[in-house]
């Protein structure tokens, strides 16, 4: 009887326990970034960073000028002479090289030939066009004097009217040659090699008896100013930096040297991909030292 008594404990002990297990309720999932207004819900990482402060940072990256270009051939040819070479100042305009023009310059002569005897033919044809009118006016008085049949004086209007179609076909002959000659000029022009803008030659490509195609290099031309230097910052400090304002520059090779960088453009939008907005800045003053293609540090500093 004992024995039975301690089973049916047991039993309700165990109803018990299962009982409490089903009173327990499960833990609360953790809830996804909400999408209000179809606007997407800001990521863990980008929240952050819009709610952390503005730190000092240190930008490095290469200094630009604005006008750095390779210039190239327009035309096939061989270089026929290079008048400067790698280091050198030039001015704009200035030449920089020739390729073989002698092809062209006797196509050149050929041409304004033509354009002359075309001229020289339009002045025949406007002499004749005067004769031509003198003998109409002629026969319309001999006309009215019953001296000559209609038949000569319609022959005599129609010879005038004639002569000025003549005169316009001349016309459109000494346009065109003038256009041809306009062309071998241009041609010939390409010839002469010259310098886009004031600045340094950095690079010689070619040497002289090189023959070369269309779209060749030639010489690589840097201007010496103003250098400037692109960089880009969390989109944080949007809104916090402002055109004018100007940091620190340091560069590594020139430990001395002491710069500042103004801002001269902040980019008005970020960048959804990298979450950074973009910024040009140019040194200020003096900068003898410092070279296009250096590699400097912009400490952004003072930012709150």
């Amino acid at each position: 009887m004992k024995g039975r008594h301690n089973l049916f404990f047991a039993a309700f002990a165990a109803v018990l326990v299962v009982s409490g297990c089903g009173d327990l309720k499960p833990e609360t999932p953790i809830a996804a970034p909400a999408q209000v207004s179809g606007i997407p819900a800001e990521t863990p990482a980008r929240a952050a960073a819009s709610g952390s402060s503005l730190e000092d940072l240190a930008i490095t990256g290469p200094l630009i000028v604005e006008h750095q270009v390779d210039v190239t051939a327009q035309r096939d040819g061989m270089v026929t002479s290079i008048s400067v070479d790698a280091g050198v100042r030039v001015k704009s305009g200035s030449t920089l090289a020739r390729l073989d023009d002698r092809q062209l310059v006797a196509n050149l002569e050929a041409a304004k030939a033509k354009t002359r005897s075309i001229e020289a033919d339009l002045k025949n044809w406007q002499a004749e066009a005067e004769v031509l009118k003198a003998d109409y006016v002629r026969a319309q008085r001999l006309w009215n004097e019953k001296l000559i049949a209609e038949e000569q004086l319609q022959h005599a209007q129609y010879k005038a009217e004639s002569d000025q179609w003549d005169i316009l076909r001349v016309k459109e002959q000494l346009n065109t040659a003038r256009n041809e000659e306009r062309s071998l000029e241009l041609e010939a022009e390409k010839t002469r090699i010259m310098a886009p803008f004031s600045g340094l030659i950095a690079r010689r490509y070619v040497r002289e008896g090189q023959s070369v195609s269309r779209g060749d290099r030639l010489f690589w031309v840097t201007a010496e100013g103003p250098l400037r230097v692109r960089f880009t910052l969390p989109e944080k400090y949007l809104g916090h930096l402002k055109t004018g304002q100007e940091f620190p520059l340091s560069a590594p090779d020139l430990p001395e040297s002491k710069n500042t960088v103004k801002v001269v453009q902040v980019s008005p939008v970020v960048d959804p991909s990298s979450g950074t907005i973009e910024v040009l800045a140019e040194v200020v003053g003096a900068h003898q030292e410092l070279r296009p293609g250096m590699n400097v540090a912009v400490h952004v500093t003072s930012l709150r």
